[in-house]
């Protein structure tokens, strides 16, 4: 039987490049998403496809939810207020969604006949390491903002789960992400600070010597089609660091990394900054259980990014200042 897959969130940075990803291999794709930062015309490209639906709905609409989870095999759960800035605007909602929703939509999988649950966390949750230590999946979690210490309440409760539902948890822990995405986003490190020095505006880069691990949406596709299709023996109740160890880098290496294709006009280093993540982590488990090395190098996604830039009118970014990040939400009193 051919796999539906239910992406939860799938109309978002990552979620919509899942989907076209997935959608170009011939798998029937349901994007459940409400779309709070209005971006829906971002994936009207994706419509060509005969196996892809929409489903505009609240997650916490659990009707909804339901209905489109019988109707799937899979479901990738990516859904929520995603990233520091916007959770730390808006704690009360982001709770509400990011923990409490997610929950009961676990919850309600319980009683679903499915094969795999993927649950998309991050990295972030390791926090502020001291040493030069990489993390893997066994480091003591030390999550430092709301957005990161959600994911690690989901993430526990989802594996108390053993020995209490047929379909098989996976726990997919993502690097920072970079890279073209239908949805587009400018807010996250590599794609802004590429888009910056391009533009010869001022930036400011905080903390340049902290370490984070990056990884290209297209990289993160492909490692959830991976994981669709890997035996449930290897992933089952398991949780894997999503990127590759050579995709490990500070602050001021990715300045550098720009340099090689763009002249630094602008660019300022500044200590103390309001994010002191700063963690390396260790890609070892996913690249032996499941044979997944990363595609996309920094630079290749830098150049990539260029390219864009090059192809946009100059009115681009004040005409989608709100849509190209995850800034604004449609309405807060919606949420």
């Amino acid at each position: 039987m051919a796999k539906r897959i239910l992406l939860i969130g799938g109309g978002g940075y990552i979620g919509s490049v899942v989907a076209q990803f997935l959608l170009k291999k011939k798998y029937n794709v349901t994007c459940f998403d409400s779309f709070i930062y209005n971006n829906e015309k971002f994936l009207n490209k994706l419509n060509k496809y005969k196996n892809y639906r929409v489903i505009k709905s609240d997650i916490r609409n659990k009707k909804n939810i339901l209905k489109a989870i019988k109707k799937s095999t899979d479901i990738v759960l990516l859904a929520g207020l995603v990233g520091d800035p916007i959770t730390k605007k808006y704690p009360i909602i982001s709770k509400k969604i990011n923990e409490a929703a997610i929950i009961d939509i676990i919850k309600i999988c319980k009683n679903c006949e499915l094969d795999k649950v993927i649950f998309v966390s991050t990295c972030s949750n390791y926090g502020l390491l001291k040493s030069n230590k990489l993390a893997d999946e066994k480091t003591k979690l030390s999550p430092l903002s709301l957005y990161a210490k959600s994911k690690v309440v989901v993430e526990k409760f989802l594996l108390s789960q053993k020995n209490k539902v047929t379909y098989k948890p996976v726990i997919l822990r993502f690097a920072t992400a970079f890279g073209l995405s239908p949805r587009m986003r400018f807010d996250l490190t590599v794609n802004e600070f590429v888009k910056e020095i391009y533009l010869k505006n001022k930036l400011i880069v905080y903390d340049a010597d902290t370490w984070r691990p990056y990884c290209h949406v297209n990289d993160f596709a492909k490692l959830i089609e991976l994981v669709l299709n890997t035996d449930s023996k290897k992933v089952s109740f398991e949780v894997f660091n999503a990127g590759g160890n050579r995709n490990n880098y500070r602050k001021k290496d990715i300045v550098d990394g720009i340099s090689k294709f763009l002249p630094i006009h602008n660019v300022f280093f500044e200590s103390k900054g309001s994010d002191r993540r700063n963690y390396k982590v260790n890609f070892k488990k996913v690249e032996k259980k499941l044979n997944f090395k990363p595609d996309y190098s920094l630079e290749l996604g830098i150049q990539e990014i260029i390219k864009y830039l090059k192809g946009k009118k100059p009115n681009y970014f004040e005409k989608n200042k709100n849509n190209l990040g995850n800034y604004i939400i449609r309405s807060y009193k919606e949420l």
